[in-house]
């Protein structure tokens, strides 16, 4: 047992890693290039860079520290050590992008499709990382603070925070910079969400129909997932009726959707998007 939890522990350590350094390649690499400040820890210290003498890397360590500080001063002890070691990792690595590609130049020349590079692999890292329920801190921190104190949605709180960086940019870039930022930044959100929920959306089917036994047969031997019965009643006509209830990914539900529709185009169906599933432990 003691050896397992360690196993996961070093799995968690390197995923976490891996994540982190994905998360500054992307800052590095396609962000800082580009002069979009897409709203995060970093693309402020982006900013502060045309105002302070210090690589990026070292003013987003600055950043990060002090917000960790500040969060455990005004929210409490809940970072757990996951987050703290993101948001260390993240400006080390940078740092070390720094050492490795002095002076580095937009790979595309281009700060549109530079901006959508970021998202995307920003989206990927952020995931990684949510996956292993830690965050890269920075304006989440923010986020929570103002959560706390202003009894402000969490989600609402970190757009806030994002888009008044992503303006920021406006005291050291033009126009066109400015507004990549805030609509890299409004984007950037909606490709995060898509990694983190998006991939592993499922959909709760509940079907009633006279075939019932047909279809739970598929369900169990064809698609290998489980199933639930329920016995229900018409309100209408107060029959005595059966549904079958059976989550499943979407490619077991395109073909439970055509196996229904070959046995009996006329069952009842429903179906509902599952963003998360869990399993409570028998106590």
């Amino acid at each position: 047992m003691k050896k397992a939890k360690i196993i996961n522990s070093i799995k968690d350590f390197l995923i976490i890693t891996f994540g982190a350094v994905l998360a500054a390649a992307a800052i590095y690499f396609f962000m800082l290039p580009s002069h979009v400040a897409v709203g995060s820890a970093s693309a402020l210290a982006m900013v502060l860079g045309n105002f302070i003498p210090l690589p990026v890397s070292m003013i987003t360590l600055a950043i990060n520290v002090f917000l960790l500080i500040m969060g455990f001063i005004l929210i409490g002890p809940e970072f757990g050590a996951k987050t703290v070691y993101t948001s260390i990792m993240v400006p080390v690595s940078m740092g070390v992008f720094e050492i490795i590609f002095p002076n580095f130049q937009s790979l595309t020349q281009d700060p549109l499709i530079d901006v959508l590079c970021y998202i995307l692999v920003v989206g990927m890292a952020m995931a990684i990382l949510f996956s292993r329920n830690a965050s890269s801190g920075g304006l989440d921190i923010v986020a929570k603070i103002m959560n706390k104190y202003l009894k402000m949605d969490l989600g609402r709180a970190g757009a806030i925070a994002g888009i008044a960086v992503a303006l920021a940019a406006a005291f050291c870039y033009d126009t066109k910079t400015v507004v990549l930022s805030v609509l890299g930044t409004y984007f950037g959100g909606i490709i995060v969400d898509h990694f983190i929920f998006g991939l592993n959306i499922k959909r709760r089917v509940c079907v009633i129909s006279p075939k019932l036994d047909e279809i739970t047969d598929f369900v169990l031997h064809e698609l290998h997932s489980g199933a639930t019965l329920n016995e229900i009643t018409g309100a209408y006509d107060k029959t005595e009726k059966k549904e079958i209830i059976t989550i499943v990914d979407k490619h077991e539900y395109r073909k439970l959707m055509d196996f229904v529709k070959k046995v009996d185009p006329k069952a009842f169906v429903t179906v509902y998007a599952v963003n998360e599933i869990r399993y409570q432990p028998k106590i």
